[in-house]
């Protein structure tokens, strides 16, 4: 097992012949001049599911953000399978918050999926017969064909996220990004999400996901970073979540009830 890293420890791991799927080092994003991240190391292990947890403004979703390229990093690097992520931008998939999504945008569940297939169509061309089969198969394996010509503001929480979730498979990426998944969904949703998630990290892909549910950490992810602004620990599940460390990372703000449901689900 991979002990928890505190932070300010200055630990220096060994390095592992096999390059990680995501490997971050010095992290730093400033916004206006109020620190978003700062000096976040974080490795994730390939063929791994891996939460990031935290307390709102902890800087979750712009770790995320920040990996993909849609936030200036005041310093830092980001490495996926090794090479820098600028060039590895057709390696990741990223599945967005539902708040960060324009739902009145005119497009319907399959143009959405089909956005997934650009790499391959090529900008500014043509998505043909052959990219919408193949955009329909992704959306039929979410349970979701039937709604392939609905525009996305018309589906349900649900039905939203499976949507771009079958986009981000239609990616056929090896480093997956989801941003809260979970969040206002339903419990059925929620097995297809955990279904698949388990489907990736089988065929080799790394899930790195913002997860807010504290009790269910144990049992969908193996792998965890704590963080909180900079990270509290990061590590294997059951020694990355202990009540010291979950104290640390929300402040005192966790009843006693929550830890317990929190380590107890490990």
């Amino acid at each position: 097992m991979n002990p928890p890293r505190p932070v300010g420890s200055g630990e220096v791991r060994e390095l592992s012949a096999v390059p990680a799927a995501l490997s971050i080092r010095g992290l730093t994003v400033v916004y206006q001049g109020t620190p978003a991240l700062w000096d976040v190391d974080y490795d994730v292990p390939g063929r791994t599911l891996s939460a990031v947890i935290g307390p709102n403004g902890a800087g979750k979703t712009t770790l995320l953000r920040s990996v993909l390229g849609l936030v200036p990093r005041l310093a830092g690097t980001v490495r996926v399978h090794g090479r820098d992520a600028r060039r590895s931008r057709g390696d990741i998939a990223y599945v967005p918050q539902h708040n960060s999504v324009d739902w009145d945008f005119p497009a319907s569940a399959l143009d959405v999926v089909a956005m997934g297939l650009y790499r391959r169509i090529g900008w500014c061309r043509p998505v043909r017969r052959r990219h919408r089969e193949a955009a329909r198969a992704h959306l039929d394996r979410m349970g979701m064909a039937d709604f392939a010509g609905r525009q996305i503001g018309q589906l349900s929480g649900g039905q939203r996220q499976r949507v771009f979730l079958a986009r981000a498979l239609a990616q056929d990426a090896r480093l997956y990004l989801m941003d809260e998944p979970f969040a206002g969904i339903d419990a059925a949703t929620e097995r297809v999400i955990v279904e698949v998630m388990n489907e990736l990290r089988e065929a080799g892909a790394a899930v790195v996901c913002v997860h807010h549910d504290l009790q269910t950490v144990g049992e969908y992810f193996g792998h965890a970073l704590v963080l909180n602004v900079r990270p509290v620990a990061v590590g294997d599940v059951d020694e990355a979540l202990t009540e010291s460390v979950l104290q640390a990372a929300y402040g005192g703000r966790l009843a006693a009830p929550e830890i317990r449901a929190a380590i107890g689900g490990i």
